[in-house]
């Protein structure tokens, strides 16, 4: 495949990632502070079928695809951005992968309050907390692996 390709689909995916990150990280969260146990159902509900879907994919993609750059490209891993960018994606995934697990039982507690019409429980709210803070350190990963990309600083 010839590196405009690669590198439209590359950018295309780290859209995708971020976009959905960022989208399903506004919805959750503004939900959960409406503390309406029926509304973060539903938002958590579609907020892990988007993880599933959008961001799984494309978080693997986005290696496999930057390798490849890489190698098309000439640019050695060990180039002071890229090897900096490899180690943000890494932080970012060190990350991501408790938040998935958080979000699963943040959508079962929210499920079961709604079933039972029972306010959220303070569990929920503690994972909130740790998602919240998992996140943080995710998105400034990403956005400064952005800048790295388009920067490539000596």
């Amino acid at each position: 495949m010839d590196y405009v390709t690669v590198k439209w689909l590359h950018v295309l995916s780290s859209t995708i990632l971020f976009g959905t990150g960022v989208g399903s990280a506004f919805y959750l969260y503004f939900a959960s502070r409406v503390r309406d146990p029926q509304a973060v159902a539903f938002v958590a509900r579609y907020v892990v079928i988007a993880d599933t879907i959008f961001t799984a994919t494309t978080a693997i993609f986005q290696p496999l695809s930057g390798w490849y750059l890489a190698k098309l490209a000439g640019f050695p891993l060990t180039q002071r951005w890229l090897a900096l960018s490899i180690a943000l994606y890494v932080l970012a995934g060190a990350c991501w992968l408790p938040v998935v697990w958080i979000q699963i039982r943040m959508r079962d507690l929210a499920v079961a309050a709604a079933a039972g019409s029972t306010p959220l429980p303070p569990r929920y709210f503690a994972l909130l907390r740790t998602w919240t803070l998992l996140g943080m350190p995710a998105f400034a990963s990403f956005v400064a692996i952005f800048w790295l990309m388009i920067a490539k600083p000596a």
